[in-house]
């Protein structure tokens, strides 16, 4: 082909691409004439033409419409520059100087269906500018037709049911009004009102309030009666020392208050004239069984009284010894001093095993049982504790205390437990048997029933009168209401049952389906 010919080509596809570009603007007339033009010249020629125009026209920029849009609306929080989960309400830098970038209320990401309708709506008029720059009437027309998808059923094609007092009050309305205050009703469109007491809360209002949910499951309940007590001895393991007529204190062997003994080893020795008269009567009369009686009644071991008989002697003093291994407690006696009769001389214990003496209040007694595990603890022995049982509860409560005393039987085979210790009781009340439990903070506690909020999944919550049982360790014994495997609210939940009450505020007080009537309604309103 020579230069002459694609020149006439070229600018015969220049016309027709000016004719066509005329046609959205002039009419029919202009059309027909490019048509001419185009169909006079070759069609291998026209195209060759159009694409050499491509390689030196410019393409068309793009339009304002289809650029992102700029933020706009107020600044609601501001972020970390990096795009760390770091928050703030206020400006702030980083650890190195930067500043936070703040978020407007364009960019903040909602999930409420009305947001959703409302940032589908400018994407729409966006695609619809953007057909209207690019393709003449054809492309608005197919903007259009995007728009309508992107948006989807907006608010205005769902039935409102009623329209609810702003201020959450028991107030309602068939049609819109204001407050006393100028604040508009707030429409309840169909959806949103589900029968009985079930309650939808938008996606993004539960992101934002801080929901959370919990599984029911069945666990053990503890609860633990935590009291102080005191380390006492064993009553039943105490023994006292002492003559039973006027003696003389003749010799104390070396031992002390504090020191261990054995049964058996000598304690003291002494001198009683009674005791002598009714050893010699044993001596002169070996048949004589008054005498040695005598002698028993006068607390004079058998292991004395059988070495008198086998040595036909009468000693000038008797030896008193342990009865029991043990701690020597109190030591009274003396060498050389005299002790009447029912003096103590000395005091044995035995500390092998101890008691506990707690004083549980009277708010907590109805839940301790005889045999329930108990765990001490001593400030004399850090981390280390020492388990035994409720041994004995007794059959009295203090006036001034208002707490009756438990009693613990602990083994104490090192002796580290000694009377008077200040102990820390921990009593495991409850039962072992595993019962449906949530955690405490899903219980809302009116004084008169308690309640938990039941999460139906989607958004839909309904509240839930159960009977409680035990509490313990963060957990509720559920007795009736709800069953293992159930979800409830664990967080939020406060705010989720006053939407709650709402709804049933304002479902005994809905608008009668006769729409006369209902407008007599708003009326006297």
């Amino acid at each position: 082909m020579n230069r002459s010919a694609w020149l006439a080509g070229a600018l015969a596809a220049l016309a027709a691409g000016s004719a066509g570009y005329w046609t959205g603007h002039d009419g029919p007339a202009v059309s027909d004439l490019a048509g001419r033009v185009a169909g006079s010249l070759p069609t291998a020629l026209v195209d060759r033409a159009r694409d050499g125009l491509a390689r030196l026209v410019p393409s068309a920029p793009v339009s304002a419409a289809a650029r992102p849009a700029a933020p706009s609306g107020p600044v609601v929080y501001y972020r970390d520059p990096d795009g760390k989960p770091v928050y703030s309400l206020a400006p702030m830098v980083t650890g190195d100087g930067r500043e936070f970038r703040a978020v407007h209320a364009s960019e903040d990401v909602r999930f409420d269906v009305e947001d959703a309708e409302a940032t589908a709506m400018p994407a729409g008029m966006a695609a619809q500018d953007m057909g209207k720059d690019g393709m003449g009437k054809g492309g608005m027309a197919a903007g259009a037709a995007g728009a309508a998808g992107a948006a989807g059923p907006g608010p205005g094609n769902r039935r409102v049911l009623y329209y609810r007092n702003p201020m959450g009050l028991p107030d309602t309305s068939p049609v819109p009004k204001k407050d006393s205050m100028g604040m508009d009703y707030i429409p309840v469109y169909a959806g949103e009102d589900e029968g009985g007491n079930v309650v939808t809360v938008s996606p993004g209002k539960v992101q934002r309030t801080g929901v959370r949910t919990e599984v029911v499951d069945r666990r053990v309940v503890a609860q633990p009666v935590r009291v102080p007590g005191t380390v006492a001895l064993d009553e039943r393991r105490v023994t006292v020392i002492a003559t039973r007529s006027d003696a003389y204190v003749d010799h104390v062997e070396n031992v002390t208050t504090g020191d261990r003994v054995r049964k058996g080893q000598a304690l003291v020795h002494v001198y009683s004239p009674e005791i002598n008269a009714a050893a010699a009567q044993l001596i002169a009369n070996p048949g004589f069984d008054g005498a040695r009686r005598r002698l028993q009644n006068l607390n004079v071991s058998e292991a004395v009284i059988d070495e008198m008989e086998r040595t036909r002697k009468v000693p000038m003093a008797i030896t008193w010894s342990s009865p029991r291994d043990g701690l020597v407690l109190q030591r009274t006696a003396v060498e050389g001093m005299k002790a009447a009769a029912g003096d103590t001389l000395f005091r044995i214990g035995d500390i092998s095993t101890m008691w506990v003496l707690a004083d549980v209040p009277e708010r907590d007694l109805a839940a301790v049982r005889v045999g329930q595990p108990v765990t001490v603890r001593l400030r004399s022995a850090p981390g280390k504790t020492f388990s035994g049982k409720v041994a004995v509860i007794y059959p009295q409560v203090n006036a001034d205390t208002r707490a009756t005393r438990v009693r613990i039987e602990l083994p104490n085979p090192d002796g580290s437990l000694l009377p008077d210790m200040y102990a820390e009781v921990q009593i495991d009340t409850g039962d072992a048997k595993p019962v449906v439990a949530v955690p405490d903070d899903a219980v809302i506690d009116t004084g008169e029933r308690q309640v938990v909020l039941l999460d139906r999944g989607e958004g839909r919550f309904e509240p839930k009168e159960v009977k409680v049982g035990v509490r313990g360790e963060g957990f509720t014994e559920i007795r009736d209401g709800v069953s293992a495997g159930d979800r409830v609210v664990t967080a939020a939940n406060f705010l989720i049952d006053a939407e709650s009450n709402l709804k049933a505020a304002l479902q005994s007080l809905a608008a009668p389906k006769d729409g006369r009537q209902a407008a007599n309604a708003g009326g006297r309103r």
